[in-house]
């Protein structure tokens, strides 16, 4: 990890999206995570809160924003937020349908007073269909998919930390479709909603395996199936010390490095696809994996062709090799935090210190050169 990384302490964005300026109403979980990356990458971003919150001044999502603090059920304060909103590039929302509108920002008021403007909304199940309106997280949104049931053990579904409703299916195909729609409006001249629902990207992430599953190669149920668990050479498996380690010897080649160096000569071994074998060939390698400790085992594989890494956990991870020489995570403030991705050989990206501004000075500022 390094101590005092480049993009600590900048204040001046470089990023390729300099010059981009973004309203976000602040939330929770994927929007503020859609406005940190669209941050990093150069966007001045201007998160409006509640008086007193200032929760974006503290944390990881919240890094490199403009904050300004004030009370959206003041009539005179939606008229400064319409004039801001007037010089933006794109809004940033993550409230249930209807709440916007019933604040006089939906739509169809703004789009009115800057038709360039790409909307983005934020929400679990979408802006319409029967659950529209009801509450919900992650782990509900990436269940009507078919993606949670997926996986887990064969006992039980296990939720993938948020990873694949919040920050997979929402906030990435957030800064995907606000990207796209910016893209669009420079040759149109027109903005537009984008409506990103964490359910559609949840089940837009499973494509490869409805793919698969229309070829004959993937059976519902966890643990059948070569990446969910099943095939003996795809999983995680305990090492001597109690730590674990990973391996993923799907093609032919690497799994004979992975018998090559695990001393795997029983020709049980042979047969590599064969799902009826993997139930036994695993529980070999549950034995031969608790033979050594993880570090002897990255040892004798780390860096080879066999698809190996050891387990981390998060207070190891910055201190690995190649986290380390990448400069994958930083501090900032005391914290450490994953440094900006992806990285651009032109424009890098930055993490920018947040202040908190008034509303007045931004829109006179945004005014400048429109």
């Amino acid at each position: 990890m390094l101590d005092k990384p480049a993009p600590d302490t900048q204040t001046r964005a470089t990023g390729p999206l300099a010059g981009f300026r973004i309203v976000e109403f602040a939330g929770i979980g994927p929007g503020p995570f859609a406005c940190m990356l669209l941050a990093d990458m150069g966007a001045e971003v201007v998160t409006l809160d509640r008086v007193g919150a200032r929760k974006t001044m503290k944390s990881v999502a919240g890094r490199g924003r403009k904050v300004i603090e004030l009370d959206l059920k003041d009539k005179k304060v939606i008229a400064e937020v319409l004039e801001l909103l007037a010089g933006a590039d794109a809004l940033i929302e993550g409230f249930r349908p209807g709440v916007m509108e019933r604040l006089g920002l939906g739509p169809d008021v703004v789009l009115a007073r800057n038709p360039r403007l790409v909307y983005g909304r934020m929400t679990g199940w979408g802006q319409e269909g029967p659950l529209a309106q009801a509450a919900g997280h992650d782990i509900n949104y990436i269940s009507i998919t078919g993606a949670l049931a997926a996986i887990g053990p064969k006992e039980r579904p296990v939720p993938p930390l948020n990873l694949v409703g919040d920050f997979g299916g929402g906030a990435l195909y957030l800064v995907v479709g606000v990207l796209a729609a910016l893209l669009e409006a420079s040759k149109s001249g027109k903005g537009q909603v984008v409506d990103t629902a964490m359910c559609d990207g949840a089940a837009s992430l499973l494509a490869m395996f409805f793919d698969l599953t229309a070829m004959g190669r993937w059976t519902e149920g966890r643990e059948r199936n070569f990446l969910d668990g099943g095939a003996h050479f795809y999983g995680v498996y305990e090492c001597a010390c109690g730590n674990f380690i990973s391996i993923g010897s799907i093609e032919p080649q690497f799994y004979a490095l992975l018998r090559q160096h695990a001393d795997l000569s029983d020709p049980a071994f042979d047969a590599q696809m064969d799902p009826r074998a993997w139930p036994a060939l695993r529980e070999k390698l549950v034995s031969v994996f608790k033979s050594k400790t993880r570090e002897e085992w990255c040892a004798i594989m780390e860096g080879t062709d066999i698809c190996f890494a050891p387990v981390l956990t998060m207070s190891e991870a910055p201190q690995h090799a190649h986290m380390a020489a990448r400069g994958v995570f930083v501090e900032r403030h005391g914290v450490t935090q994953p440094a900006p991705a992806p990285r651009f050989s032109r424009t890098p990206s930055t993490i920018r210190e947040p202040e908190v501004v008034e509303i007045g000075a931004v829109v006179s500022a945004w005014q400048v050169g429109r």
